[in-house]
């Protein structure tokens, strides 16, 4: 590596690394995000969107139990630890994670039937926030990708609509086009109010949005039988 411009680093093309690795791993190197994130102890820059979204939406304000979907390599849970610090915290992702004080950490499929039982058994209570930064591996195929993620913002909704207190947030990553039309309507008829936004921590070029829907309107209880 050398200095390139004003203090940006450049990346020299290695042997066994593609083009796309090394466009990665160069803005990795000059963004700065990544570098505040290392210097302040944090696991990953998107800690700064969860910042950044809580100070525009009060998320975390008043959290009792909170669930991390797609938590390694753990940034956000940091985030929530920090901010609210009183809070029931567990995280689920098929990735290991490295211990935190307060979290509860579970490394298996979220999509796994046995997956609700774990996090129930590990907050003890129902949930008043479900975030979820969850993406699906990508082929380089974009509609495929797209395709594959939003299955997870679904199923994370899902999980949402199940579980939340009344009152409750949900947040979770979509992309480019916004919340899936289907998806969209299961969140306007659950939560009081449904935006979308864009932290500043999210890269310019990256069609990473996310979906604030806050004010669960509660499960509707079942009609009696006649």
């Amino acid at each position: 590596m050398r200095g390139a411009g004003a203090g940006r680093v450049r990346v020299k093309t290695a042997k066994n690394r593609t083009a796309q690795s090394t466009r990665w791993l160069q803005r990795q190197l000059n963004d700065p995000y990544v570098k505040q994130a290392k210097a302040e102890g944090w696991r990953s820059r998107a800690a700064f969107k969860l910042m950044e979204l809580d100070d525009k939406f009060g998320l975390l304000k008043g959290a009792r139990v909170v669930v991390d979907l797609g938590v390694a390599p753990g940034g956000w849970a940091q985030v929530v630890r920090k901010r609210a610090p009183h809070a029931k915290v567990a995280g689920i992702d098929l990735l290991p994670v490295d211990p935190m004080d307060g979290v509860v950490l579970l490394q298996m499929d979220f999509l796994s039937e046995e997956a609700d039982a774990a996090l129930a058994e590990a907050l003890g209570d129902a949930p008043d926030l479900v975030l979820s930064d969850m993406a699906a591996n990508t082929v380089g195929h974009a509609q495929t990708d797209h395709l594959r993620t939003m299955g997870l913002v679904e199923a994370a909704a899902w999980f949402a609509v199940e579980h939340l207190k009344p009152g409750g947030a949900f947040v979770a990553k979509v992309f480019a086009g916004g919340t899936d039309k289907d998806l969209l309507v299961l969140l306007k008829r659950n939560f009081a109010t449904v935006k979308h936004a864009k932290p500043p921590a999210s890269r310019k070029g990256s069609s990473e949005w996310y979906v604030i829907a806050q004010g669960f309107k509660g499960r509707a209880e079942p009609p009696p039988e006649v």
